[in-house]
Protein backbone atom coordinates (compact mmCIF):
# COMPACT_ATOMS: atom_id res chain seq x y z
CA UNK A 1 0.00 0.00 0.00
CA UNK A 2 1.61 3.27 -1.06
CA UNK A 3 2.63 5.50 2.00
CA UNK A 4 0.34 8.49 2.63
CA UNK A 5 3.02 11.80 2.43
CA UNK A 6 -0.29 13.96 4.48
CA UNK A 7 1.23 15.36 7.58
CA UNK A 8 -0.94 14.79 10.89
CA UNK A 9 -1.77 17.97 11.59
CA UNK A 10 -2.25 19.67 15.25
CA UNK A 11 -5.63 21.54 15.35
CA UNK A 12 -5.03 25.17 13.97
CA UNK A 13 -4.60 27.92 15.74
CA UNK A 14 -8.81 29.14 15.35
CA UNK A 15 -10.48 29.66 12.49
CA UNK A 16 -9.94 30.24 8.92
CA UNK A 17 -10.93 33.95 7.99
CA UNK A 18 -13.38 34.17 5.28
CA UNK A 19 -12.55 35.41 1.61
CA UNK A 20 -14.62 38.09 2.41
CA UNK A 21 -11.90 39.63 4.95
CA UNK A 22 -9.57 39.92 2.45
CA UNK A 23 -12.23 41.22 -0.64
CA UNK A 24 -11.69 44.91 0.59
CA UNK A 25 -8.42 47.55 -0.37
CA UNK A 26 -5.07 46.66 1.19
CA UNK A 27 -5.04 50.09 3.41
CA UNK A 28 -8.80 48.69 5.20
CA UNK A 29 -7.58 45.01 5.40
CA UNK A 30 -3.93 45.95 6.75
CA UNK A 31 -4.42 46.89 10.03
CA UNK A 32 -7.76 44.47 10.49
CA UNK A 33 -4.96 41.93 10.14
CA UNK A 34 -3.00 42.72 13.20
CA UNK A 35 -3.63 39.95 15.92
CA UNK A 36 -4.58 37.17 13.37
CA UNK A 37 -2.25 34.48 13.12
CA UNK A 38 -0.36 32.87 10.22
CA UNK A 39 0.28 29.22 11.04
CA UNK A 40 2.17 26.68 8.67
CA UNK A 41 2.64 22.66 9.31
CA UNK A 42 5.54 21.52 8.65
CA UNK A 43 6.85 17.73 8.20
CA UNK A 44 8.65 18.46 11.70
CA UNK A 45 5.52 19.86 13.04
CA UNK A 46 2.96 23.72 13.16
CA UNK A 47 5.27 26.89 13.92
CA UNK A 48 2.62 30.25 13.86
CA UNK A 49 2.80 33.75 14.67
CA UNK A 50 0.56 36.58 15.32
CA UNK A 51 0.70 39.45 12.58
CA UNK A 52 2.08 42.48 14.52
CA UNK A 53 3.55 44.76 11.50
CA UNK A 54 1.92 44.78 8.17
CA UNK A 55 2.40 47.23 4.86
CA UNK A 56 -0.26 48.14 2.19
CA UNK A 57 0.71 48.57 -1.03
CA UNK A 58 -1.88 49.38 -4.15
CA UNK A 59 -3.13 48.59 -7.03
CA UNK A 60 -2.59 50.25 -10.29
CA UNK A 61 -6.10 50.90 -10.51
CA UNK A 62 -6.13 53.57 -7.76
CA UNK A 63 -5.74 57.23 -8.26
CA UNK A 64 -2.68 57.82 -7.62
CA UNK A 65 -0.93 54.68 -8.71
CA UNK A 66 1.32 52.90 -5.87
CA UNK A 67 4.82 53.40 -7.31
CA UNK A 68 5.86 51.32 -4.89
CA UNK A 69 3.65 48.15 -5.66
CA UNK A 70 4.72 44.98 -7.75
CA UNK A 71 1.97 45.61 -9.51
CA UNK A 72 2.77 49.06 -10.43
CA UNK A 73 3.21 48.26 -14.11
CA UNK A 74 0.81 45.63 -14.65
CA UNK A 75 0.69 41.62 -15.06
CA UNK A 76 3.70 39.93 -15.26
CA UNK A 77 4.44 36.32 -14.66
CA UNK A 78 6.01 37.67 -11.44
CA UNK A 79 2.72 39.94 -10.26
CA UNK A 80 -0.19 37.27 -11.61
CA UNK A 81 -0.53 36.00 -8.14
CA UNK A 82 -1.49 39.83 -6.88
CA UNK A 83 -3.78 40.38 -9.67
CA UNK A 84 -5.81 36.92 -8.55
CA UNK A 85 -8.25 36.22 -5.73
CA UNK A 86 -8.01 37.81 -2.36
CA UNK A 87 -6.29 35.45 0.21
CA UNK A 88 -3.29 34.19 -1.47
CA UNK A 89 0.39 33.82 -0.75
CA UNK A 90 2.50 36.30 -2.72
CA UNK A 91 6.14 35.30 -1.79
CA UNK A 92 8.98 36.74 -3.70
CA UNK A 93 12.68 36.76 -3.49
CA UNK A 94 14.61 39.37 -1.99
CA UNK A 95 19.05 39.72 -2.47
CA UNK A 96 18.50 36.29 -4.73
CA UNK A 97 18.51 34.41 -1.50
CA UNK A 98 15.90 35.36 1.16
CA UNK A 99 11.97 35.79 1.00
CA UNK A 100 8.96 38.05 1.71
CA UNK A 101 5.04 37.01 1.93
CA UNK A 102 2.19 39.15 0.92
CA UNK A 103 -1.17 38.31 1.03
CA UNK A 104 -3.43 39.50 -1.75
CA UNK A 105 -6.41 41.32 -1.29
CA UNK A 106 -9.12 43.27 -3.29
CA UNK A 107 -11.73 41.61 -5.76
CA UNK A 108 -10.00 39.49 -8.54
CA UNK A 109 -8.50 41.50 -10.89
CA UNK A 110 -7.67 44.47 -9.18
CA UNK A 111 -4.28 43.97 -7.69
CA UNK A 112 -3.57 44.83 -4.16
CA UNK A 113 -1.77 43.06 -1.35
CA UNK A 114 0.12 43.66 2.30
CA UNK A 115 3.56 42.62 3.11
CA UNK A 116 4.22 40.08 6.53
CA UNK A 117 6.64 42.64 8.25
CA UNK A 118 6.84 40.90 11.51
CA UNK A 119 5.35 38.14 13.82
CA UNK A 120 5.06 37.38 17.54
CA UNK A 121 5.89 33.66 17.68
CA UNK A 122 2.97 31.42 19.37
CA UNK A 123 3.79 27.82 18.62
CA UNK A 124 6.63 25.99 17.46
CA UNK A 125 9.58 28.76 18.98
CA UNK A 126 12.23 25.97 18.97
CA UNK A 127 11.14 24.93 15.41
CA UNK A 128 11.55 28.17 14.61
CA UNK A 129 15.07 29.12 15.98
CA UNK A 130 16.11 25.96 14.09
CA UNK A 131 15.05 27.34 10.95
CA UNK A 132 16.50 30.36 11.12
CA UNK A 133 20.03 28.37 12.73
CA UNK A 134 19.53 29.87 16.20
CA UNK A 135 19.79 27.94 19.42
CA UNK A 136 16.70 26.84 21.86
CA UNK A 137 15.95 29.94 23.25
CA UNK A 138 16.31 32.85 21.01
CA UNK A 139 14.12 35.86 21.63
CA UNK A 140 10.89 36.87 19.89
CA UNK A 141 12.52 39.13 18.13
CA UNK A 142 15.42 37.42 17.01
CA UNK A 143 13.31 35.05 15.30
CA UNK A 144 10.12 36.86 13.54
CA UNK A 145 10.96 40.31 13.27
CA UNK A 146 11.30 41.59 9.85
CA UNK A 147 9.67 40.16 6.67
CA UNK A 148 12.79 38.12 5.58
CA UNK A 149 13.49 36.54 9.07
CA UNK A 150 9.77 35.43 9.68
CA UNK A 151 9.74 33.74 6.27
CA UNK A 152 12.84 32.01 7.24
CA UNK A 153 11.68 31.20 10.71
CA UNK A 154 7.76 29.53 9.24
CA UNK A 155 10.07 27.94 6.85
CA UNK A 156 8.36 29.70 3.63
CA UNK A 157 10.26 29.61 -0.44
CA UNK A 158 8.68 31.20 -3.47
CA UNK A 159 8.92 27.76 -4.93
CA UNK A 160 6.75 25.90 -2.05
CA UNK A 161 4.67 28.89 -0.99
CA UNK A 162 3.69 31.53 -4.04
CA UNK A 163 0.51 31.17 -5.00
CA UNK A 164 -1.03 28.84 -1.90
CA UNK A 165 -4.44 29.83 -0.98
CA UNK A 166 -4.11 30.90 2.96
CA UNK A 167 -7.82 30.46 3.59
CA UNK A 168 -8.17 26.60 1.95
CA UNK A 169 -8.21 24.64 5.09
CA UNK A 170 -5.63 21.61 3.29
CA UNK A 171 -3.42 24.28 2.65
CA UNK A 172 -0.41 24.00 4.64
CA UNK A 173 -0.23 27.76 5.28
CA UNK A 174 -3.10 29.05 6.61
CA UNK A 175 -4.38 32.55 8.46
CA UNK A 176 -6.45 31.69 11.26
CA UNK A 177 -8.47 34.24 13.92
CA UNK A 178 -8.08 33.00 17.19
CA UNK A 179 -9.96 36.46 18.71
CA UNK A 180 -7.04 37.99 20.01
CA UNK A 181 -7.94 41.83 20.81
CA UNK A 182 -5.75 44.33 19.45
CA UNK A 183 -5.31 47.86 20.47
CA UNK A 184 -5.30 50.82 18.07
CA UNK A 185 -2.78 50.54 15.56
CA UNK A 186 0.71 52.37 15.09
CA UNK A 187 0.37 54.11 11.71
CA UNK A 188 3.05 55.17 9.78
CA UNK A 189 5.02 55.91 6.57
CA UNK A 190 6.01 52.56 4.93
CA UNK A 191 9.83 51.59 5.49
CA UNK A 192 12.54 50.33 3.76
CA UNK A 193 11.63 51.82 0.36
CA UNK A 194 12.25 54.58 -1.61
CA UNK A 195 8.75 55.17 -3.44
CA UNK A 196 5.87 56.80 -1.85
CA UNK A 197 7.71 56.29 1.19
CA UNK A 198 5.62 58.94 3.07
CA UNK A 199 2.70 56.95 2.04
CA UNK A 200 0.97 56.08 6.13
CA UNK A 201 0.12 52.43 5.20
CA UNK A 202 2.54 50.76 7.86
CA UNK A 203 0.60 49.37 10.30
CA UNK A 204 1.67 48.03 14.10
CA UNK A 205 0.86 47.08 17.37
CA UNK A 206 2.40 49.81 19.20
CA UNK A 207 5.58 48.42 21.93
CA UNK A 208 5.34 45.08 20.56
CA UNK A 209 9.08 43.98 20.95
CA UNK A 210 9.06 42.11 17.33
CA UNK A 211 7.71 44.68 14.96
CA UNK A 212 11.07 45.37 12.77
CA UNK A 213 12.77 48.86 12.63
CA UNK A 214 14.38 51.33 14.88
CA UNK A 215 12.38 51.97 18.54
CA UNK A 216 11.14 54.84 17.10
CA UNK A 217 8.75 52.92 14.53
CA UNK A 218 7.50 50.71 17.78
Amino acid sequence: MEQSTQVERQAPPGHLLPRAFFEEPPEQVAPRLLGKVLAHFLPSGLVAGRIVEVEAYLGPHNQPSDPAAHSYRGVTPRTRVIFGPAGYAYVYTIYGRYFCMNITCEADGLAGCILLRALEPVIGNDLMAANRGLEPGATPRELTSGPSRLCQALGLTKLAHNGLDLLDPASPLQICDDGHPVPKPLITPRIGIHEAADWPLRFAVAGNPCVSGPKKMR
